[in-house]
């Protein structure tokens, strides 16, 4: 006997519930893919001790990294009231007073939750190395108040040290070379990738003490102290970086106002770098208070000096020429000045700090051609004091300075560092570059960030839109067929 009607619907019913949720249930479990959820963001800051004033940066990535290497990007920069940590000398405690200030600012701006695993880093360059090689006493204590008081905010410091001149001239490198994107960059794909190689660009940076030049040069690079090594994003990169002691601008112009007193028979001193009609009194103790000055002092430091300019830039050149032996490197084609290596300069170059500080204010900072530097810097160096004094109102004491300045720059580039009519074009003169301070700090920062074990992010099970709608329509069938097959079931019942 056949089936009736009502039981061949029961059956058709129930095998469509069956196949359906079948159906769902691997579209559910089988076309599911792995999601990766945003990774926590991590934060760190960076004190950046310089010679003339101290400034604080705070960094944030992903803990999520790129080959080992933290994507970081700048999310506050204080400045530090005051002068520079090493000024604090004989008062060392003020030294670290100093940097409760921004220390504050950037507590505010890191979550709390975040604090005890945030790593904090002071680093002091050039003017704490002049003030270690003169009173290394004196240094440590600096350095002591300076960590009693950061060691006492909720976050990890690592310490305060001072930062080999090395590592400041190539950590420079780093930083300019992220923020234009060289070392990695974010793909239309969504991925990160390995930008071309012949791309990366140099760093010159000048502070107040000394003064940095950091490139990859176009062969071998034959003494390896000028050697610097770092692995970013998964790539090796080696780069040749060599930092000059007392060639920063500060003690540069020390040395150069030193050497201007002992060629002058009293306290009377005739300065070519200082526009003429200017007239100072300046003190005698501080000049030769730094180990850059190697000229003989006074017998009576106590006394005062009275400067005038007298506006000659051919006479302030060949006075700034005196402070290079360029006698020592006669005859070499890899070297620059003092009889220190450097092979030929290649490429491009960003120079920031007080190199962007001195042309930014002549009005050179957008590339200009070096005949226009030239004359741009002459020009201003042969204005009278009061003109100049005029058209720059408000300026503070350096203003007297941004002709020797500007002179310095051009015979450090030219005839030290070897930049010719030809590569000049390649320089650019920045203070910023992508929103981000170009400095060692950062570039430290990615370094140090590599250091930092990487979290694996949480991983979910979902699925795509099209594959959850189809589980859901199956799954609605499934409901209906299984409804339905009860439906008849009761019927068959009746």
């Amino acid at each position: 006997m056949g089936l009736t009607w009502k039981e061949r619907t029961f059956t058709a019913l129930l095998g469509a519930a069956v196949v359906s949720g079948l159906t769902t249930l691997i579209l559910f479990l089988v076309e599911a893919t792995n999601v990766l959820l945003p990774a926590d963001t991590k934060f760190g800051i960076v004190f950046d001790a310089g010679s003339s004033h101290t400034s604080l940066f705070v960094y944030q990535w992903l803990a999520s990294k790129e080959n080992d290497t933290g994507v970081v990007s700048q999310a506050l920069a204080c400045q530090v009231k005051g002068p520079g940590i090493s000024s604090y000398a004989s008062d060392p405690a003020q030294a670290g007073e100093s940097l409760q200030g921004c220390l504050e600012e950037a507590l505010a701006l890191i979550p709390k939750a975040k604090h005890q695993q945030t790593p904090m880093f002071l680093g002091a360059t050039g003017g704490m190395r002049l003030l270690s090689q003169k009173n290394s006493s004196q240094a440590e204590d600096v350095f002591a108040a300076v960590s009693q008081v950061l060691s006492r905010s909720p976050v990890d410091f690592w310490g305060a040290e001072l930062l080999a001149g090395q590592d400041e001239g190539a950590l420079g490198w780093v930083t300019i070379n992220y923020v234009l994107g060289l070392l990695v960059q974010y793909s239309f794909s969504g991925e990160w990738i390995q930008p071309l190689e012949g791309t990366l660009v140099g760093a010159l940076d000048m502070g107040g003490a000394s003064t940095q030049i950091t490139f990859v040069p176009g062969g071998p690079i034959l003494d390896t102290t000028t050697q610097a090594t770092f692995r970013l994003y998964g790539t090796e990169h080696s780069v040749y970086t060599h930092s000059y002691l007392c060639f920063g601008r500060d003690q540069m112009l020390n040395r150069l106002l030193a050497g201007l007193v002992q060629s002058s028979p009293g306290l009377l001193v005739r300065h070519p770098c200082y526009h003429s009609g200017y007239r100072g009194t300046l003190a005698l103790a501080p000049l030769y208070g730094s180990p850059c000055v190697q000229a003989a002092a006074p017998r009576d430091l106590g006394q005062n000096l009275i400067v005038e300019g007298t506006g000659n830039p051919g006479a302030c050149v060949a006075a700034i020429r005196g402070l290079f032996n360029f006698s020592s490197c006669d005859g070499r084609g890899d070297c620059a000045f003092d009889g220190v290596y450097q092979p030929p300069v290649r490429g491009q170059f960003y120079a920031f700090s007080n190199f962007h500080h001195a042309f930014h204010f002549l009005n050179l900072s957008s590339r200009p051609p070096l005949a226009t530097a030239n004359a741009t810097v002459w020009e201003f160096c042969q204005r009278p004091w009061k003109l100049v004094e005029a058209s720059s109102p408000g300026q503070d004491r350096q203003l007297r300075d941004y002709c020797a300045s500007g002179l310095y720059i051009l015979t450090l580039l030219l005839e030290g560092y070897g930049f010719s009519q030809e590569t000049w074009g390649g320089i650019e003169f920045r203070k910023q570059a992508g929103g981000t301070d170009i400095g060692w700090t950062l570039g430290y920062m990615l370094n140090l960030t590599s250091l930092i074990p990487a979290e694996a992010p949480a991983q979910w099970r979902a699925q795509s839109y099209g594959v959850w709608v189809a589980g859901v329509v199956f799954l609605v069938l499934t409901l209906t067929a299984i409804l339905g097959a009860t439906v008849v079931q009761l019927w068959l019942r009746d």
